[in-house]
């Protein structure tokens, strides 16, 4: 087993942390976040966050988690962010959407503008500047993105990486993608094998779920993410989170 090394967080070496981690665990890449870093947290919404949230508690008891409240989402996704909070005994910190903002949106085109002018300034309000607050007060975070999820836009999803989407002139946020190489088999043998909480839209065919108007169940042998933002191409289904640079929200 190659062992992690540990060094000061000031002068972590990103490129061969990367290449150290590389071939690990996802708990060994979770030990090794969670050793490095105190202001770090779990990003959590499916099914491969709560396996996350599942590992680094068997880790560290005090872990920090936070969830993205877009007032989109389905009423499932509410009662599942609650029964985690209550199995794992943790809190879990909820970021919503400035107000003024999402009133002049939903005022100026409706509330289904999405569908007509693309769900990136949606999703800019209701999910990247809450994400980008959030994240402004964090050193790290931990997030379930996985490189098969998506092969235009996640492929080379590396373990650990600088988030130069969400850094800032003096502050480098790291980022940890402890599931990169899994597969969705994986994440779910692993939530049946440990009896891990998830969310019951998956039992009627929901793969990747985010909010209510924007998602949908998949057909047998569809790729998880054609059940998100089906009417736009292939290539733009990211909401920003995990872009390389999302824009300005």
């Amino acid at each position: 087993m190659v062992q992690v090394t540990a060094q000061p967080t000031s002068g972590l070496d990103i490129p061969s942390l990367d290449a150290e981690l590389e071939s690990q665990s996802p708990q060994k890449i979770l030990e090794c976040a969670l050793s490095q870093f105190d202001n770090i947290a779990i990003s959590f919404s499916g099914a491969e966050d709560v396996v996350l949230i599942d590992m680094a508690h068997k880790i560290r008891k005090d872990i920090k988690v936070f969830s993205l409240d877009t007032g989109r989402l389905h009423a499932e996704t509410y009662q599942f962010i609650d029964r985690v909070r209550k199995h794992y005994g943790i809190a879990i910190d909820i970021m919503t959407p400035d107000a003024a903002r999402l009133e002049a949106m939903v005022n100026a085109k409706g509330l289904f503008s999405f569908y007509e002018d693309g769900h990136q300034e949606c999703c800019g309000i209701r999910k990247v500047a809450p994400l980008r607050r959030k994240l402004s007060t964090l050193d790290a975070w931990i997030t379930g993105q996985r490189k098969d999820q998506s092969p235009s836009t996640r492929a080379s999803v590396p373990v650990v990486q600088v988030d130069t989407a969400f850094s800032s002139d003096d502050h480098n946020l790291i980022k940890f993608n402890p599931l990169s190489s899994w597969s969705s088999a994986d994440v779910w043998m692993y939530i049946r094998s440990y009896d891990v909480p998830y969310n019951p839209l998956h039992e009627r065919g929901f793969i990747s779920i985010g909010c209510e108007p924007c998602t949908r169940a998949v057909l047998p042998n569809q790729h998880e993410r054609e059940g998100r933002w089906w009417w736009e191409e292939a290539t733009k289904k990211e909401c920003g989170l995990h872009a390389v640079n999302p824009s300005e929200a």
